[in-house]
Protein backbone atom coordinates (compact mmCIF):
# COMPACT_ATOMS: atom_id res chain seq x y z
CA UNK A 1 0.00 0.00 0.00
CA UNK A 2 2.93 2.37 0.52
CA UNK A 3 4.53 1.62 -2.85
CA UNK A 4 4.35 4.01 -5.77
CA UNK A 5 3.28 0.93 -7.77
CA UNK A 6 0.21 0.17 -5.62
CA UNK A 7 -2.30 1.35 -8.22
CA UNK A 8 -0.33 -0.07 -11.15
CA UNK A 9 -0.75 -3.51 -12.72
CA UNK A 10 -0.13 -6.63 -10.64
CA UNK A 11 0.35 -9.59 -12.96
CA UNK A 12 0.80 -13.19 -11.82
CA UNK A 13 2.34 -15.83 -14.07
CA UNK A 14 2.52 -19.41 -12.82
CA UNK A 15 5.65 -20.54 -14.64
CA UNK A 16 5.03 -24.18 -13.79
CA UNK A 17 1.59 -24.21 -15.41
CA UNK A 18 2.61 -22.79 -18.79
CA UNK A 19 3.16 -25.17 -21.71
CA UNK A 20 6.93 -25.30 -22.41
CA UNK A 21 6.45 -24.19 -26.02
CA UNK A 22 4.43 -21.14 -24.89
CA UNK A 23 6.63 -19.84 -22.04
CA UNK A 24 8.40 -17.23 -24.16
CA UNK A 25 5.12 -15.93 -25.57
CA UNK A 26 3.55 -15.79 -22.08
CA UNK A 27 6.52 -13.84 -20.72
CA UNK A 28 7.31 -11.51 -23.62
CA UNK A 29 4.31 -11.65 -25.95
CA UNK A 30 4.31 -12.33 -29.67
CA UNK A 31 3.59 -10.66 -32.97
CA UNK A 32 0.83 -11.72 -35.32
CA UNK A 33 2.00 -14.54 -37.58
CA UNK A 34 5.12 -15.34 -35.53
CA UNK A 35 4.06 -18.98 -35.18
CA UNK A 36 1.13 -21.22 -36.09
CA UNK A 37 -1.93 -19.99 -34.23
CA UNK A 38 -0.56 -16.49 -33.59
CA UNK A 39 -3.47 -14.79 -35.34
CA UNK A 40 -2.99 -11.49 -33.49
CA UNK A 41 -0.40 -9.57 -31.48
CA UNK A 42 -0.25 -10.57 -27.83
CA UNK A 43 1.25 -8.60 -24.96
CA UNK A 44 3.25 -10.78 -22.55
CA UNK A 45 3.38 -10.70 -18.75
CA UNK A 46 6.39 -8.36 -18.54
CA UNK A 47 4.84 -5.80 -20.83
CA UNK A 48 1.42 -6.13 -19.19
CA UNK A 49 2.98 -5.51 -15.76
CA UNK A 50 5.07 -2.53 -16.89
CA UNK A 51 4.87 0.22 -14.30
CA UNK A 52 3.73 -2.30 -11.72
CA UNK A 53 4.64 -5.72 -10.38
CA UNK A 54 5.09 -9.15 -11.95
CA UNK A 55 4.88 -12.22 -9.72
CA UNK A 56 6.74 -15.12 -11.29
CA UNK A 57 5.24 -17.99 -9.33
CA UNK A 58 7.20 -21.25 -9.45
CA UNK A 59 10.15 -19.51 -11.13
CA UNK A 60 12.26 -22.62 -10.44
CA UNK A 61 10.27 -24.46 -13.11
CA UNK A 62 11.51 -22.27 -15.97
CA UNK A 63 13.78 -23.82 -18.60
CA UNK A 64 17.37 -22.49 -18.63
CA UNK A 65 16.97 -20.72 -21.98
CA UNK A 66 14.02 -18.72 -20.60
CA UNK A 67 16.00 -17.88 -17.48
CA UNK A 68 18.65 -16.25 -19.70
CA UNK A 69 16.00 -14.20 -21.48
CA UNK A 70 14.44 -13.07 -18.19
CA UNK A 71 17.87 -12.05 -16.93
CA UNK A 72 18.33 -9.92 -20.04
CA UNK A 73 15.00 -8.16 -19.47
CA UNK A 74 15.89 -7.50 -15.83
CA UNK A 75 19.32 -6.14 -16.74
CA UNK A 76 18.37 -3.98 -19.73
CA UNK A 77 14.69 -3.30 -18.99
CA UNK A 78 13.78 -4.11 -22.57
CA UNK A 79 12.19 -7.10 -24.24
CA UNK A 80 11.41 -8.29 -27.70
CA UNK A 81 8.15 -10.08 -28.49
CA UNK A 82 8.41 -13.45 -30.24
CA UNK A 83 8.61 -12.65 -33.94
CA UNK A 84 9.23 -8.97 -33.21
CA UNK A 85 12.09 -6.82 -34.43
CA UNK A 86 12.05 -3.93 -31.99
CA UNK A 87 12.92 -3.61 -28.33
CA UNK A 88 10.15 -2.58 -25.95
CA UNK A 89 11.05 -0.74 -22.76
CA UNK A 90 9.51 -2.09 -19.54
CA UNK A 91 9.66 -0.99 -15.91
CA UNK A 92 8.69 -3.94 -13.74
CA UNK A 93 9.18 -4.90 -10.10
CA UNK A 94 9.58 -8.68 -10.05
CA UNK A 95 8.59 -10.95 -7.19
CA UNK A 96 9.70 -14.54 -7.65
CA UNK A 97 8.33 -17.49 -5.70
CA UNK A 98 9.30 -21.15 -5.70
CA UNK A 99 9.07 -24.27 -3.61
CA UNK A 100 12.41 -25.45 -4.97
CA UNK A 101 15.79 -25.09 -3.26
CA UNK A 102 17.37 -22.85 -5.89
CA UNK A 103 20.88 -23.16 -4.40
CA UNK A 104 20.80 -26.92 -5.02
CA UNK A 105 19.24 -26.28 -8.44
CA UNK A 106 22.22 -24.02 -9.25
CA UNK A 107 24.66 -26.75 -8.18
CA UNK A 108 22.85 -29.19 -10.52
CA UNK A 109 22.92 -26.64 -13.38
CA UNK A 110 19.10 -26.43 -13.40
CA UNK A 111 18.91 -22.75 -12.41
CA UNK A 112 21.14 -19.87 -13.47
CA UNK A 113 23.27 -18.46 -10.69
CA UNK A 114 23.28 -14.96 -12.18
CA UNK A 115 19.47 -14.91 -12.31
CA UNK A 116 19.33 -16.19 -8.74
CA UNK A 117 21.45 -13.27 -7.51
CA UNK A 118 19.43 -10.81 -9.59
CA UNK A 119 16.19 -12.03 -7.98
CA UNK A 120 17.64 -12.70 -4.52
CA UNK A 121 17.39 -9.13 -3.20
CA UNK A 122 15.02 -9.84 -0.33
CA UNK A 123 14.03 -13.31 0.78
CA UNK A 124 10.84 -14.17 2.61
CA UNK A 125 10.65 -17.71 3.88
CA UNK A 126 7.10 -18.75 4.64
CA UNK A 127 7.13 -21.86 6.84
CA UNK A 128 4.70 -24.63 5.94
CA UNK A 129 1.31 -24.63 7.66
CA UNK A 130 2.27 -27.68 9.76
CA UNK A 131 4.86 -25.42 11.46
CA UNK A 132 2.34 -22.61 12.01
CA UNK A 133 -0.53 -24.32 13.83
CA UNK A 134 -1.53 -20.99 15.37
CA UNK A 135 -2.49 -19.74 11.89
CA UNK A 136 -4.92 -22.56 11.19
CA UNK A 137 -7.89 -21.08 13.06
CA UNK A 138 -7.36 -17.61 11.57
CA UNK A 139 -7.10 -19.02 8.04
CA UNK A 140 -10.00 -21.45 8.47
CA UNK A 141 -12.30 -18.68 9.72
CA UNK A 142 -11.24 -16.43 6.85
CA UNK A 143 -11.91 -19.17 4.26
CA UNK A 144 -15.31 -19.92 5.79
CA UNK A 145 -16.33 -16.26 5.75
CA UNK A 146 -15.03 -15.81 2.22
CA UNK A 147 -16.24 -19.02 0.54
CA UNK A 148 -19.18 -20.39 2.53
CA UNK A 149 -22.44 -20.25 0.62
CA UNK A 150 -24.37 -19.86 3.86
CA UNK A 151 -23.85 -17.89 7.05
CA UNK A 152 -24.83 -21.06 8.89
CA UNK A 153 -21.40 -22.60 8.32
CA UNK A 154 -19.46 -22.54 11.60
CA UNK A 155 -16.17 -23.93 12.82
CA UNK A 156 -16.88 -26.26 15.73
CA UNK A 157 -14.19 -26.73 18.41
CA UNK A 158 -13.91 -30.44 17.49
CA UNK A 159 -13.35 -29.56 13.86
CA UNK A 160 -10.69 -27.00 14.78
CA UNK A 161 -8.83 -29.59 16.88
CA UNK A 162 -8.94 -32.03 13.98
CA UNK A 163 -7.57 -29.34 11.64
CA UNK A 164 -4.75 -28.57 14.08
CA UNK A 165 -3.79 -32.25 14.36
CA UNK A 166 -3.50 -32.71 10.56
CA UNK A 167 -0.01 -32.66 8.98
CA UNK A 168 -1.01 -30.50 5.96
CA UNK A 169 1.15 -32.04 3.22
CA UNK A 170 -0.69 -29.77 0.76
CA UNK A 171 0.03 -26.70 2.90
CA UNK A 172 -2.45 -23.78 2.83
CA UNK A 173 -3.84 -24.88 -0.54
CA UNK A 174 -5.03 -28.08 1.13
CA UNK A 175 -6.72 -26.11 3.92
Amino acid sequence: DLSSRKSKPYVVLNCGAVQPNLVESELFGHEKGSFTGADQRRVGAFEEASGGTLLLDEVGELPLEMQAKILRVLEYQTLRRVGGNQDIRVDVRVIAATHRDLVSQIARKKFREDLFYRLHVLTLVVPPLRDRKEDIEILARYFISHFAQSSEVVLLPEALERLKSHTWPGNVREL
